[in-house]
């Protein structure tokens, strides 16, 4: 990222993102970002405000990976990491921000390009606090990502922070990224698997610490070209040489440490930042030692007898020592004990303490035996993404520090990879009760979503991924909700053959009951009503249908046979038959009905009567 102090010819000087952060000035621009001087005018504070480039907050994938990555950054809380306050997304500006401590002074950046190489112990003592801050990413499995000399700040106070964690992966999986140029401005610090796979862990970080710190000692890269893709070609193919090969005056074992840094195998790389400190702090204390004279004791002669003091060859004088003699040799006995003693209580009764980091436990608790120190477990432990349960993932002291020759060294235990198990009885809990349950266990509820059910409208229906799962802490967990049962268009059927009718309310989303019913207006096998008749109803509702089953059938009166003829043609044709007389003359009266009195027949059947 260049810095540049031409505050003109940026339109964005003086906006207020979201009612809050005031940008003043500008402290650098880049690839992706530019960074603000900026108030936050709510806690009257400086900050500093680093806002994407537009083409970012256009992508809602990058939005949400930015946001997740922002938080995570917030987490880590070391004093050698620039602390990130807040971010947000500006919809009126179209602005995507992070807002960060503001840390007045310089990157490493401007200081290589003022100083050139630096000496061993400088690099060494810039890199010390870069690998603190790594150190602590990697435990809290945040992997940089992005390691490089722009986001080393130097603070004016003597302090050095290392920005911008959690910010390259969230660039990695914007759709923009092949329009914003990140990528060509880190090249010098890519690891070969990224290059190749775009794959990242805390060995990435240790190949880009290591490259940097080649860099500081030489005052360039190791990896030259004209273009990105010569550059890209020899991280894949071509070793980084030992740092002695540009310049000299370079330590053997400050050649052999960035040699196994930028390994191109990660698997030949320290794992991680710790253990990569652990080697940098041993190398650090030999430092001052290479060249170093030893320091001599120069005593000076006896004088010769005093004048006028007669001497022969066999009479030698006897005299007592001077006072000052034996006072002087009394001063440097005394010197001497006090130097032994102050060496002594200064150093001599400490040694240094192993390097114990990522050994299983009982290999570390033996190393501290033979070397005759005790062990002093810390109880708690700690959760970690890289060192394997039951390993020593921190010590207290570091590796090389001081520590009594008898005296104890705190190992802390990986307890493995922190997973928090989604709870298993969340459905059927309404959306505040199955947030809360979430949050108990370290877990964050994420997008809502709903879909038609039978169960009560707003409670849980499953969770995504599903109960029992076991996630990162403040891993987001998608709700899926009921919305209620499905309400459905109910169609209307009446006068359709039996047949089409169901076929037509099961393609629409129902359950059919059919009953039959005599009807003397609709044909038989026709529905003759429906219920619900029309409107609305919930999917896989029932839909009531009435078939006609033809007219009722009629029964011949049993009465019929003693009528006159008039009186027993009324009665039949009132019953909807057809009446048929044969006649004999004389009185008129019937005498018979066929078919017979009691039978049941078809409605416009024909009834005989006998008649005489």
């Amino acid at each position: 990222m260049d810095t540049t102090d031409d505050r003109t010819a940026d339109p964005l000087l003086g906006v207020v993102l979201d009612r809050r952060y005031r940008l003043d000035g500008l402290i650098a621009r880049g690839g992706m970002a530019t960074v603000y001087h900026a108030t936050d005018e709510r806690l009257e504070r400086p900050v500093a405000v680093k806002v994407m480039h537009r083409a970012f907050a256009a992508d809602p994938e990058f939005v949400a990976r930015f946001t997740r990555e922002a938080r995570s950054a917030a987490r880590l809380s070391a004093t050698e990491v620039v602390s990130v306050f807040d971010q947000g997304h500006d919809e009126d500006a179209g602005l995507v921000y992070l807002v960060m401590e503001h840390v007045p002074g310089r990157d490493l950046r401007a200081l290589l390009l003022e100083r050139g190489a630096l000496s061993p112990a400088r690099a060494l003592s810039l890199l010390d606090p870069v690998l603190v801050a790594l150190a602590a990413a990697h435990a809290a499995g945040i992997v940089h990502r992005d390691v490089k000399p722009e986001n080393v700040l130097l603070g004016d106070d003597g302090r050095v922070k290392v920005a911008d964690f959690g910010l390259a992966r969230a660039v990695e999986a914007a759709s923009v990224t092949a329009t914003t140029g990140v990528i060509i401005g880190t090249v010098a610090y890519l690891a070969p698997e990224q290059i190749e796979h775009g794959r990242a862990d805390p060995r990435t970080d240790v190949y880009a610490a290591g490259v940097m710190l080649w860099e500081c000692l030489t005052g360039r890269a190791p990896h030259l070209g004209d273009n990105p893709m010569q550059v890209l070609f020899q991280h894949v193919n071509t070793d980084v040489p030992p740092p002695s090969s540009a310049v000299r005056g370079i330590p053997a074992g400050l050649d052999d440490l960035v040699v196994r840094a930028t390994r191109r195998d990660p698997e030949l790389r320290p794992p991680d930042a710790a253990a990569l400190l652990a080697e940098v702090r041993a190398l650090r204390d030999d430092l001052p030692t290479v060249g170093a004279r030893h320091d001599t004791l120069v005593v000076p002669r006896t004088r010769g007898p005093a004048p006028g003091v007669p001497t022969g060859p066999d009479e030698v004088p006897r005299r007592r020592p001077r006072r000052s003699v034996v006072v002087a040799g009394l001063v440097l006995t005394l010197g001497l004990l006090a130097s032994v003693g102050g060496w002594w209580l200064a150093s001599g009764r400490y040694t240094g303490a192993p390097a114990l980091l990522t050994l299983p436990r009982a290999d570390a608790e033996a190393q501290l035996r033979d070397e005759g120190l005790l062990v002093r477990l810390d109880p708690a432990g700690a959760f970690s993404e890289t060192v394997p349960a039951g390993a020593v993932l921190d010590q207290r002291p570091d590796p090389g520090g001081r520590v009594l020759r008898d005296g104890a060294v705190t190992i802390v235990l990986s307890r493995g990879p922190d997973r928090r198990e989604v709870p298993r009885e969340l459905e059927g809990a309404t959306e505040v009760e199955a947030t809360r349950a979430l949050e108990a266990v370290g877990l964050s509820a994420g997008p809502v979503t709903r879909e038609y059910s039978t169960k009560p409208i707003g409670t849980v229906l499953f969770t995504d991924p599903l109960g029992g799962v076991r996630l990162r802490p403040e891993t987001t967990v998608g709700l899926v909700l009921s919305r209620g049962i499905e309400q459905l268009g109910v169609p209307g059927v009446v006068g359709m053959p039996r047949d089409a009718a169901i076929g037509a309310v099961q393609a629409a989303g129902f359950v059919e009951r059919v009953e039959d019913a005599a009807d003397e207006g609709v044909p038989e096998g026709q529905v003759i009503r429906q219920d619900p008749p029309d409107g609305t109803a919930g999917r896989g509702s029932t839909i009531t249908l009435v078939i006609s089953t033809g007219p009722e059938p009629r029964t011949v009166p049993g009465d019929v046979v003693g009528q006159d003829e008039g009186q027993a043609r009324g009665a039949l044709e009132a019953l909807g038959l057809r009446v048929e007389v044969r006649a004999i003359p004389g009185p008129g009266v019937v005498r018979s009905v066929s078919p017979g009195e009691g039978s049941v027949v078809e409605r416009d059947s024909t009834v005989t009567l006998y008649v005489f």
